[in-house]
């Protein structure tokens, strides 16, 4: 089996159920086979009476049909219904071979927002959190026949993490339609009594060396065999004990293929190393799992920023992740498709913006070479809720990111949503700074970004967003005037600070992560789309504007990269490279010309 095939390529077991599909569905109180969209709320808005009583519901009759893991506000779900419901429902029946003393372990990678699950009538569990992936152990609730059923509650509240989800009754500016329910992957998998629960590889590429810490479910006796190979060729293996349930060790990655140095991960080079893992107990072999990884090292001396040691300029795009028909949900072909266009038109990342992508996305950017800059969802009004909610998910967004070699850099906040009075209040200074340091803590191995824009505390990065259409006064703004701009409020877009005051003196390299977002509709202006700057009307001067702009970012002499709004057309945004069907709205070798004009020093994208 490859890789891509299995919901998760980088915990890979052999024995397990696809779950996606088709499902049962219901929406209580909505009558069923009425039209596709999302306008307008019904009766059952967020109160507290109505939240109580959709927590005690009992199951609903299941009168419809769903295609899991779409969501049902979006066409490829397969239902028919105008009206946003803040409660669904799911249900669907499979068949497990269950085998004397394994366990079975149900994943789900999102749904969005929170859930209670059920197996053959018994309550499993609950979760809170729309982005962030979780499983259950139901070996206690499964039969060779069974029933799940899911209840999901997702009132778009602004103090939970939304994204580009509208909270309004409909879309505006750059927010769109609702996600709610299951929205990526779910799957049950087989593993023994004594299996991992979690596990976490950090490399060291100028050591060439992987650092592993590996956790189990239960503390007993138990010892972890590992296996390296490198495109099928044996590069070491070894044996380690658990202590408490936890096994932490360093491997030596070297080849002998003749030359004893090892295979680094570039975007150019994107060489991956796979690493089995075997968990053994009394004697017996009790889980398997098949993972991988890339020797990288991401780092920073305050100007620069290195990939294993060779100064490396990030040209990435802002990639919002929805696809034709399937909202936040795309399919690997998807995927593949979108990373073969970006580096195509000369980018060697993408900013995967306001969103958790999928666990096939992010593996086929570790396979194919393209860098991600990996951001939590942001929700939008600050107070203890936010706080709570953002700290729930936040261990799983490190977690999910965390053994990915494409995954460069975190982004905890947007722009001060959900921080609106970051300037002036030291209570949400405070928090975005505690995010920072909870990432550090993590995971000291990437680059972390507090708050991406403007009003910036702590940061790894100084980061500017700045939509300025005219490329001249672009570059004046910033050329030269490094200690200014940080100091100061350059982007007339805005007019906020760089930084709140006295983070300032931070030693950061510079990147404008924000810029262009030039609005084109290929079959003219319509009265409801969005967009940057005034429309224009023919393709090439689009492509003349974009070009305008990106050589003047990338004249900037202290900036070391930058990230161009957008990969393509989003609903009622029209800023994209590609247009709404993923499909080129300009010629890309056009695009890659101008790319590569500058700063292909290192490793070069080809």
């Amino acid at each position: 089996m490859e890789r891509i095939q299995y919901p998760d390529p980088q915990c890979v077991r052999r024995n397990w159920v696809d779950l996606n599909g088709t499902w049962d569905f219901a929406i209580p109180g909505a009558p069923a086979g009425t039209k596709n969209g999302n306008q307008g709320n019904n009766a059952m808005e967020s109160t507290p009476e109505t939240l109580q009583a959709a927590a005690s519901m009992a199951f609903p009759e299941f009168d419809r049909t769903i295609e899991v893991p779409y969501s049902y506000t979006f066409p490829k779900s397969g239902v028919d219904e105008p009206q946003y419901h803040p409660v669904v429902w799911y249900r669907r029946s499979f068949d497990l071979d269950m085998r004397p003393g394994k366990r079975y372990l149900l994943n789900f990678e999102a749904v969005d927002y929170a859930c209670d699950v059920w197996l053959n009538g018994r309550h499993v569990g609950s979760h809170q959190g729309g982005h962030t992936p979780f499983r259950f152990d139901v070996t206690p609730y499964a039969a060779k026949e069974n029933e799940l059923v899911v209840k999901v509650v997702d009132f778009n509240r602004t103090d939970q993490p939304l994204g580009k989800q509208a909270w309004k009754d409909g879309n505006f500016a750059c927010w769109y339609t609702r996600t709610i329910g299951i929205w990526q992957s779910v799957w049950l998998e087989e593993t023994g009594d004594v299996h991992l629960t979690d596990f976490t590889m950090t490399p060291h590429a100028n050591q060439a060396r992987l650092d592993v810490d590996a956790s189990l479910n239960v503390n007993v006796d138990a010892e972890l065999d590992y296996n390296v190979t490198f495109e099928g060729k044996p590069v070491t293996h070894g044996t380690v004990s658990f202590t408490n349930a936890r096994a932490r060790f360093s491997v030596e990655i070297r080849n002998y293929d003749p030359s004893p140095e090892p295979h680094p991960w570039t975007p150019s080079t994107p060489d991956l190393y796979d690493i089995d893992f075997t968990v053994r107990s009394g004697g017996e072999t009790t889980d398997e799992v098949s993972s991988y990884f890339g020797l990288r090292d991401v780092t920073s001396d305050g100007k620069m920023i290195f990939l294993n040691d060779q100064k490396y300029y990030m040209k990435l795009l802002l990639n919002q992740g929805y696809y034709p028909g399937g909202g936040l949900t795309g399919t690997a072909d998807e995927f593949r498709a979108d990373i073969e266009k970006m580096k195509a038109m000369g980018f060697n990342g993408n900013r995967i913006h306001q969103k958790l992508e999928s666990n096939r996305m992010l593996y086929l950017c570790d396979k194919l070479g393209f860098i991600v800059w990996a951001e939590m969802p942001s929700a939008y009004e600050f107070g203890p809720e936010l706080i709570a909610n953002v700290e729930r998910e936040l261990p799983a967004y490190l977690r999910k990111h965390v053994n990915h070699p494409s995954v460069f850099a975190y982004v905890l906040m947007n722009e001060s949503w959900g921080v609106f009075d970051i300037a002036h209040s030291e209570q949400e200074r405070t928090f975005v700074n505690s995010l920072y340091y909870q990432a550090k803590a993590f995971d000291p191995s990437r680059l972390v970004i507090g708050n991406d824009g403007y009003e910036q505390t702590r940061t790894d990065i100084a980061t500017i967003h700045d939509y300025n259409a005219d490329a001249d006064e672009l570059l004046e703004t910033y050329q030269g005037r490094r200690d200014e701009v940080l100091a100061g409020a350059p982007s007339p877009m805005g007019g906020r600070r760089v930084f709140c005051q006295g983070y300032e003196q931070q030693r950061v390299p510079v990147m404008v992560t924000e810029y262009g977002g030039v609005a084109y509709e290929p079959g003219g202006h319509t009265e409801d789309s969005w967009g940057y700057g005034e429309r224009i009307t023919d393709p090439d001067k689009v492509v003349d504007q974009i070009a305008a702009l990106t050589r003047a970012v990338m004249d900037i002499d202290y900036c070391v990269g930058f990230c161009y709004t957008q990969t393509s057309d989003v609903e009622q945004e029209v800023n994209g490279l590609l247009d709404h069907d993923h499909e080129y709205k300009f010629d890309p070798k056009r695009i890659r010309e101008v790319l590569l004009s500058k700063h292909t020093y290192g490793y070069v994208q080809v």
